[in-house]
């Protein structure tokens, strides 16, 4: 999977486009570049209840997977420093996935580091593809 050009792309809350794309942002990216095309979800970053609310509502439409066998691209869903899922990146490939962070950009990490491996709640598919829309 071809992603080495997001690495570096700065963060902007609710972005969506090259100049600064949040976590959701950047997993439309690279599920768009596989010919999926996911619903657009705007929230802003610190609104973990309300990121939260999200998941629990769609959570049926998800199909979740387990490693090893995690398809390509699936959404990454993380507790980061909280109780509830409050980040999400794309799972990109052996074991590594792809998220952005307000002080690093997007950057791609292992699911298994000490920093993660913790963190990651799951891994999911939609069930349902939405027809082409327009992305970045």
């Amino acid at each position: 999977m071809l992603v080495a050009d997001l690495v570096g792309v700065p963060f902007a809350d609710m972005g969506r486009g090259p100049g600064g794309i949040d976590c959701w942002g950047l997993v439309l990216e690279v599920f768009r570049r596989e010919g999926v095309i996911l619903p657009d979800y705007i929230i802003h970053c610190h609104d973990s209840e309300g990121f939260q609310g999200l998941v629990d509502g769609e959570r049926p439409r998800w199909r979740r997977h387990e490693p090893p066998d995690i398809p390509i691209p699936a959404v990454v869903a993380i507790r980061f420093n909280s109780p509830l899922v409050n980040h999400v990146g794309a799972y990109v490939e052996d074991g590594k996935f792809l998220h952005v962070r307000e002080k690093t950009g997007a950057v791609i990490e292992r699911i298994d580091s000490p920093c993660w491996r913790h963190r990651i709640e799951g891994f999911y598919t939609p069930c349902v593809v939405l027809p082409d829309e327009v992305s970045l």
